[in-house]
């Protein structure tokens, strides 16, 4: 299992109008059909400088959707965001390999 993930880092002059964004974005990097689920969480650091940090964590397929995504998808939708934002956000990106996966119930 891959793991996709994009930090993000949000001026906070468009935090709000970004978070929106962000919750109506995800569904559409989903339904590219090369990850089977995605998580937003919120980074939590303390405010730098009046900015917000988040993360989106995507689980690909595979490392074959991956790059599929990238050859076909990424750009298109990256640029959707860059538009809109310009460089009000700053965002890297990293691929996770999930090498195992321990879970616990609790009773």
């Amino acid at each position: 299992m891959i793991i996709y993930n994009v930090t993000s880092n949000i001026d906070a002059s468009i935090h709000d109008q970004w978070l929106a964004w962000i919750k109506e974005h995800i569904p559409h990097v989903l339904a590219t059909g090369h990850f089977i689920e995605a998580k937003l969480t919120k980074v939590m650091v303390e405010d730098q400088a009046g900015s917000f940090t988040y993360s989106v964590q995507y689980r690909a397929k595979s490392r074959e959707a991956l790059v599929s995504y990238y050859n076909n998808n990424a750009d298109k939708l990256r640029q959707e965001g860059f538009k809109m934002f310009g460089d009000k956000v700053l965002a890297f990106r990293t691929e996770l390999e999930v090498i195992d996966e321990y879970s616990i119930k609790f009773e």
